[in-house]
């Protein structure tokens, strides 16, 4: 589990403990040669917080300015790209998706991370516009920091 994904599945559970919310946020296993659907699942009657989100961080001290479908995102043996196989898994399942994005700025600099609704990623692929800039990922609800930690709101996400 990558430290961008613990933080997320922690401060889920916080705002779920601190809310009085029958629910839990979990990271499924990952097996060697078994793909995993998403990498932090909430789960919960309520289904404005039944939900899958798939995590990627990009290095901007690094000189990273987008976030690539063909780059950071998987092809399986099959030829289906990973925004295929979560979008059919969503779906299917009734989970609200998310991509929760964080951007690593650089010693001293920190780091903000955004979460981007799945339609609109999805949108962004079949509509062949094949990356997020960093100025589109801003433009979408930012997971607020709190000291070293995130602090989640899943209410604020949905774009008005």
């Amino acid at each position: 589990m990558t430290e961008f994904e613990h933080m997320l599945v922690n401060s889920f559970n916080t705002y779920i403990e601190e809310n009085g919310i029958r629910a839990i946020s979990y990271r499924l296993k990952q097996h060697r040669f078994t793909p995993q659907f998403l990498d932090v699942l909430v789960d919960s009657l309520n289904p404005d917080l039944y939900l899958g989100i798939e995590c990627k961080s990009i290095s901007v001290d690094k000189g990273a300015n987008a976030l690539y479908f063909s780059q950071h995102f998987t092809v399986d043996k099959n030829g289906i790209h990973q925004i295929e196989r979560i979008s059919n898994y969503l779906n299917k399942s009734g989970r609200r998706g998310f991509l929760a994005v964080e951007l690593r700025l650089g010693t001293g600099h920190g780091r903000e991370a955004y979460m981007i609704p799945w339609n609109e990623l999805k949108k962004k692929y079949f509509d062949k516009d094949l990356k997020l800039t960093l100025q589109e990922i801003r433009s979408f609800p930012e997971i607020k920091r709190e000291g070293k930690n995130y602090r989640v709101d899943p209410m604020e996400w949905e774009r008005k």
